[in-house]
C-alpha cells in the first residue's frame, strides 16, 4: 500500500521568525497537546519571573566586580506578596532607606543617577542590568562615579523620591517589566527629569523590551542617550520630549550633543 505524501506546514517558515503564538492548529475542537504544554511552560514562567525575588547581593557583586558602585534599598512592600497587593507601597522608600540617601547625597547635584528597581521580573534584571550599563559607558565615561541604586520591591515612582533624595537631575529607572507569555525578561528604561515625590507617568519617557530577542542593549543605550541629549536641552522630560532617534532627516539637521563631557 503506498503512502500519502507529506504535505509541509506553510506556516513552520514563518513560526521560525517569531516567539509569538500564531498557527497553533487544533486538535477536534481543542489545541494540539504540543502547544498546550508550550502554554503552560510559559505560563510558569512569567508567573516564576513575577513571584521571584531579586538578589540584589549578587548583582551588587557583579557590578562591583564591573567597576560600578552600589547602594541597596528598599520599598515600604516588607516582601514580594505584599509588593503585589500594594502598588502604592512599591512607591516609596522604607523610612530607613530614605534616611540612608539622605546621609550619602552628594555635595554637588548628579547629572544622571541609575536606579535599578526589580519591578515585575527580577529575572530581567538580573540578567540585563550589567550588559546595558556597560553599553551606556561609551556615551557617559563618568557613569561610574555616581553610586548605582539597587532597589529591591520597587515600583517606577520609586526613582522620582531616590532622585529628590540623591540631587539628581535626571534619572533612569530600570525595571523589570510585567512578563508575557513569550518575555519573561523584557527590561524597561524609564527617563525622568527634575525626580521629585509626586510626579506623574507624564513626566517620563519610556524604552520599552530591552532583551537580546528584542531591542539589544547597544540600540537601548543609544536610544536613552538621545534622550538625555534631548532632555538637557529641552529642560524635561516626559510627553514634550520625543524620541525622534530613528528619524535620519532629522539627526542629518539637528545631531546628537556631544556627551561625553557631559555626565
Amino acid at each position: 500500500m503506498s503512502k500519502l505524501p507529506i504535505t509541509p506546514d506553510p506556516w513552520t517558515r514563518l513560526r521560525s521568525l517569531t516567539p509569538a503564538r500564531l498557527a497553533l492548529g487544533r486538535s477536534g475542537v481543542s489545541l494540539p497537546t504540543a502547544e498546550v504544554l508550550r502554554f503552560g511552560l510559559a505560563h510558569a514562567q512569567a508567573r516564576d519571573a513575577v513571584h521571584e525575588a531579586l538578589d540584589a547581593e549578587a548583582l551588587a557583586h557583579d557590578l562591583q566586580l564591573a567597576g560600578f558602585q552600589s547602594i541597596q534599598v528598599a520599598s515600604q512592600a516588607t516582601d514580594r506578596a505584599t509588593y503585589l497587593r500594594r502598588p502604592d507601597l512599591g512607591r516609596r522608600l522604607a523610612p530607613s532607606c530614605a534616611q540612608l540617601l539622605k546621609q550619602a547625597a552628594p555635595a554637588a547635584p548628579l547629572p544622571l543617577l541609575i536606579v535599578v528597581a526589580d519591578g515585575l521580573s527580577s529575572l530581567a534584571i538580573s540578567r540585563h542590568t550589567l550588559p546595558l550599563l556597560q553599553a551606556l559607558r561609551p556615551y557617559f565615561p563618568t557613569l561610574r562615579e555616581a553610586p548605582v541604586v539597587i532597589a529591591s520591591q520597587a515600583r517606577v515612582a520609586l526613582g522620582d523620591e531616590v532622585g529628590q533624595l540623591l540631587n539628581a537631575a535626571l534619572v533612569a529607572v530600570l525595571i523589570g517589566e510585567r512578563p508575557g507569555l513569550s518575555s519573561p525578561d523584557s527590561l524597561g528604561i524609564y527617563l525622568t527629569g527634575g525626580p521629585r515625590i509626586g510626579l506623574t507617568d507624564a513626566w517620563r519617557n519610556c524604552i520599552s523590551n530591552v532583551r537580546p530577542e528584542g531591542l539589544d542593549y547597544a540600540e537601548a543605550a543609544r536610544k536613552l542617550a538621545f534622550l538625555i541629549a534631548g532632555a538637557r536641552q529641552l529642560g524635561r522630560t516626559g510627553v514634550d520630549l520625543k524620541d525622534d532617534s530613528d528619524t535620519p532627516a532629522l539627526e542629518s539637521r539637528t545631531p546628537m550633543p556631544e556627551l561625553s563631557g557631559s555626565d
